[in-house]
């Protein structure tokens, strides 16, 4: 890790918060409280963001070896992750093409050159070509190559895999951040962790919650509050995608900006990316957070902690272990979505219209801006 550098965005938000330039909006703002409970404004999300846009589904890391496959049911249809022979990525419904059988069981990584229907033994490579069936004498003139798994549009980049079940999606703005997680090396990070977490909460809460850092000293005080100094945050966009940085001035005014490891000691970056994708960069580790929404109110949450390499012995591997429990167990889960499940309970009580935001929370604006723009 020590040998990637900085993307030119990158040193622009760390200096940003040495000279002083945080993010801060010039006023008070709102956000209606329909947009969290209103049932049509949510299917109208569905259709226009989630069915069109292309999405993260999981980090690389997730299938980082040659014939990996990996069922993933979070988006309301039986998926199938997979890296080929070659090492290409794919995303395919998980359907056998003979007759509709679900195809991989289970929710954990398979290791084969083979994918084997447990119907009927249709079998596929990890590329979705079918290559036999048994008895194939009584499917006369069948053609193979017309019966392979449908795949769905896909691009890898940055570490990161995403998907869109829109064949017209365009991923130009998935490669144009590609380079930022490239610079943390998130391609060749070891997955250590993941949990899928069920909130009882609108997706569009969770992801205000990483768009300011206004609640960290209060709602974080007793976990990771001590080490953020209140609203010091630089921010873009990339975009419909957002980038922040947290910091101390005082710590990054003797260091080089160009000196990644130093640079990142001092700043913790985080990234939402459009639709609903959270990634926090930590000093030495990366959470990956996929957001999947079931329904107006609740939302679950996919979260990967991806570190620099397999842990070579027991003490490395209680030392991830505390991280992986103090962020996926402490912040997140008991902080993070307890305060996203109570949000949720007032909005629908209809006791209040509408949200308030400070000059902190310019994030939450620009995000909500977004989805205007894209739900027309």
């Amino acid at each position: 890790m020590n040998m990637m550098t900085p993307t030119t965005g990158q040193m622009a938000l760390a200096q940003q918060i040495a000279d002083g330039c945080t993010r801060q909006a010039s006023g008070i703002s709102h956000v209606p409280v329909s947009v969290y409970t209103d049932p049509a404004h949510f299917a109208a999300e569905q259709e226009k963001l989630f069915g069109r846009l292309p999405q993260v589904i999981a980090p690389s890391a997730l299938v980082p070896e040659r014939n990996m496959a990996v069922p993933h049911d979070g988006f309301g249809t039986p998926l199938l992750i997979t890296r080929d022979g070659d090492g290409k990525a794919h995303v395919f419904h998980n359907v056998c093409q003979h007759r509709g059988t679900r195809l991989v069981e289970g929710s954990e990584i398979t290791c084969a050159a083979r994918l084997v229907c447990p119907y009927h033994a249709w079998t596929y490579k990890t590329d979705g070509k079918l290559i036999g069936l048994p008895r194939p004498e009584t499917f006369p003139g069948l053609d193979k190559s017309a019966h392979a798994l449908k795949e769905l549009p896909s691009h890898e980049s940055g570490g990161l895999i995403w998907f869109a079940f829109d064949d017209a999606a365009d991923f130009a703005e998935a490669s144009a951040i590609g380079p930022d997680f490239d610079a943390f090396n998130l391609g060749a990070l070891h997955l250590f962790n993941r949990r899928t977490h069920d909130v009882a909460g609108n997706w569009k809460l969770i992801m205000d919650a990483f768009l300011e850092s206004y609640h960290v000293l209060r709602l974080h005080a007793n976990t990771i509050g001590p080490f953020f100094k209140d609203g010091v945050t630089a921010g873009d966009a990339v975009g419909a995608h957002q980038r922040s940085a947290v910091g101390r001035a005082a710590e990054l005014a003797d260091i080089d900006m160009g000196n990644w490891p130093q640079l990142r000691s001092a700043v913790t970056f985080a990234y939402q990316l459009f639709p609903a994708t959270v990634v926090v960069v930590s000093p030495d580790y990366v959470n990956l957070m996929v957001l999947m929404p079931q329904g107006v109110g609740r939302t679950l949450v996919e979260d990967f902690m991806l570190i620099p390499e397999a842990p070579a012995t027991e003490k490395a591997r209680d030392h991830w272990q505390r991280s992986w429990d103090l962020l996926d167990g402490g912040v997140f889960g008991s902080e993070d979505f307890r305060a996203v499940a109570l949000g949720q309970q007032g909005l629908e009580t209809g006791a209040i219209g509408q949200l308030t935001l400070g000059t902190l929370e310019a994030g939450i604006r620009r995000f909500h801006e977004v989805i205007d723009a894209r739900l027309g």
